[in-house]
């Protein structure tokens, strides 16, 4: 029997505080600490205004109401990084404060772990997934076991040798509470964390609790479809390139398709955001990882992130990761952008490091509602080793198939390529159908 509870009570009181992007078009902030931005209410995107058109939108780990008493008395370990937050609000000053936790004026969200340890929740361990607890590890960096030094809760990594609990790291638990910020693209690697706890949840007959945030490219479905024999933690399952879900959507998803393997079902509830859809539009205010700093960068990264698999540097080692793309072959007349990758704090070495890059910025075309593969094809036609353009084994994890690279490399037209995609889109849409926790259309 499959174990889903979707909790849908009346929202206490909470004033939540809603951010606009941080950092500029052109000149990202690139602190190690998560950015603060400017106070901004997210509004719907609505043809005919309604009364609830700017009702605000609470993330599931504000709904503390709904939460904390199935937290109650149970040993309770914690998936979360730096964006697992309780946004600062009237109510949340007043009763959830953490005791001997400085919290500055301006800042405007407090960590998830410090509520609950200070609402005497007993949270035992924190399971950290790729870029670590605090979200400052480098993308594919070895992100070792610790502790937090700022809680002394001993911190497991799930990135590197070991992508799922262990039995014994699940020894006494009671609970998992899972908290993480999704960007909605596959191989964005926090849902293969999110398939790896599952499994290890119903493996041990232990809970899951998955506290709901928006998916901020939760507006459209597209790209190809994984393979299942390019599976990797780059992608788990048979969905397309940008899936269109919010965590607990998808976690639903995965739980009643049978995907954890061995009739694996876990018992699992979600908190779901309230006042949310996905026409809805939605600014993260705090970085989901070192490399996407912006609302451009996570918008346009579905796109610009297949160069991964590729020679081309997508703007790693500079202010505008994920905003622009260059490499020393591609062919010096034909773009107009030059620039140096550089370490910096989302890159301690990025590729193409300290040579001169030839390419474009590509912000212009932000917001975009589909995979652009103008800059893909125009790199590679563009490329003076064409030969070595493409990483392929790496390129056919990103993309999720061996197709993609074949059909640039045959100069297949894009509207062919982007055809070969709406079957498996589809398919997907319709699926996604019975497990959609808020408004599709």
């Amino acid at each position: 029997m499959v174990f889903i509870k979707i909790v849908f009570k009346n929202t206490f009181l909470f004033a939540l505080i809603l951010f606009i992007s941080c950092g500029s078009l052109t000149k990202p902030q690139a602190t190690a600490s998560p950015v603060i931005v400017p106070e901004v209410t997210h509004k719907k995107i609505d043809t005919q205004p309604s009364l609830d058109a700017v009702a605000p939108i609470y993330v599931g780990a504000n709904q503390t109401d709904k939460y904390l008493p199935l937290l109650k008395g149970k040993k309770i370990a914690l998936v979360s990084n730096q964006t697992s937050v309780v946004f600062r609000t009237p109510f949340f000053q007043k009763h959830l404060l953490p005791a001997g936790v400085a919290i500055d004026e301006a800042s405007l969200y407090v960590h998830l772990a410090d509520t609950l340890l200070s609402q005497n929740i007993n949270l035992v361990k924190v399971f950290a997934p790729e870029h670590g607890f605090r979200g400052k590890a480098d993308a594919g960096e070895l992100v070792e076991d610790g502790k937090d030094t700022r809680t002394g809760l001993p911190v497991i990594s799930l990135y590197g040798a070991n992508k799922k609990p262990s039995k014994k790291a699940m020894e006494g638990i009671e609970l998992v509470v899972f908290d993480i910020q999704d960007v909605g693209v596959r191989f964005y690697t926090y849902i293969s964390t999110l398939h790896y706890v599952m499994q290890a949840c119903a493996e041990n007959n232990i809970p899951i609790l998955i506290l709901d945030r928006p998916n901020p490219n939760g507006s459209y479905v597209d790209g190809p479809t994984l393979e299942e024999e390019h599976a990797s933690f780059l992608g788990m399952h048979a969905i397309p390139l940008v899936h269109g879900m919010t965590i607990g959507e998808y976690a639903t998803m995965v739980n009643k398709e049978g995907w954890l393997g061995e009739n694996l079902v876990c018992d699992l509830t979600v908190i779901p955001v309230a006042n949310y859809t996905h026409r809805d539009t939605y600014s993260l205010p705090i970085r989901p990882s070192p490399n996407l700093p912006n609302d451009i960068a996570i918008n346009l990264y579905p796109s610009l992130g297949l160069f991964e698999g590729t020679t081309i540097n997508a703007g790693r080692g500079t202010e505008m990761q994920f905003q622009l793309y260059g490499a020393p072959d591609l062919a010096m007349d034909k773009f107009e952008y030059a620039y140096i990758p550089q370490p910096n704090f989302g890159s301690k070495s990025p590729k193409h490091n300290g040579n001169v890059c030839y390419g474009e910025i590509v912000t212009s075309n932000f917001p975009t509602n589909a995979v652009n593969l103008e800059w893909l094809i125009k790199a590679y036609t563009n490329s003076t080793n064409p030969a070595g353009f493409f990483k392929t084994k790496s390129f056919t994890l990103h993309a999720g198939t061996k197709k993609l690279q074949q059909q640039i490399q045959n100069n297949i037209p894009l509207e062919a390529i982007r055809e070969s995609w709406k079957l498996g889109i589809e398919l997907h849409k319709k699926r996604r159908e019975k497990y959609a926790l808020y408004p599709l259309d």
